[in-house]
């Protein structure tokens, strides 16, 4: 099959919700990849930078096939042997309390905006469902209702409505406005990214 057949057949029985260049990659290694027709690419991309160490790391793909040969998952309905020393590691390494690591961006966005509003309620005192989280404009994190609720991009937000509520939408990069809404005290946290794209 050549290019145009993948991409047909995704369009026939794929849902639309992205837009993909016109290219079928068929594999990587390191920083290249190749399509279907055997073109090669630099991967300036790293799927949205999930793969900042190239395709098919040697020493990763043997991690993973260890790892699949002893155990392939835990529920967190367990506890495991590997969990606590990670933890331990990852917490002594950045100076943290503790971690709660996450599958994803998204998920870890969600995830910090939970813990922003228990916060506030359970510590701060803010009256329960009045938590504000301060966002900037121009972001993105992701595609659930909640994280797109951030958003002030139509491609992003629009139909999908109704949004999660409790967002303040200021400028990125905007000292001023963000030290304005920081005086609101029902603000919870401020979710940024530092690099816009």
């Amino acid at each position: 099959m050549q290019s145009k057949d993948f991409i047909e057949l995704e369009d026939k029985f794929g849902a639309h919700n992205y837009h993909p260049l016109p290219v079928v990659l068929a594999k990587g290694e390191g920083v290249y990849l190749w399509d279907v027709e055997g073109k090669k690419y630099f991967d300036f991309l790293s799927a949205y930078s999930a793969v900042n160490q190239g395709h098919c790391h040697p020493k990763i793909i043997n991690a993973m096939i260890e790892q699949a040969k002893t155990l392939t998952l835990t529920s967190r309905a367990f506890y495991n042997n590997c969990l606590g020393p990670y933890e331990k590691y990852i917490t002594e390494y950045f100076g943290y309390d503790k971690i709660l690591p996450m599958n994803s961006g998204a998920e870890a966005d969600e995830t910090a905006l939970k813990l922003c509003r228990r916060w506030a309620y359970d510590k701060k005192g803010i009256a329960e469902n009045e938590a504000k989280i301060i966002v900037c404009l121009g972001n993105f994190h992701g595609r659930t209702i909640t994280v797109i609720s951030m958003s002030n991009d139509p491609d992003s937000y629009k139909g999908f409505g109704p949004y999660t509520p409790g967002f303040v939408k200021i400028p990125y990069n905007d000292l001023d406005e963000l030290e304005k809404a920081l005086q609101d005290p029902t603000v919870a946290g401020f979710l940024v990214e530092p690099m816009q794209g």
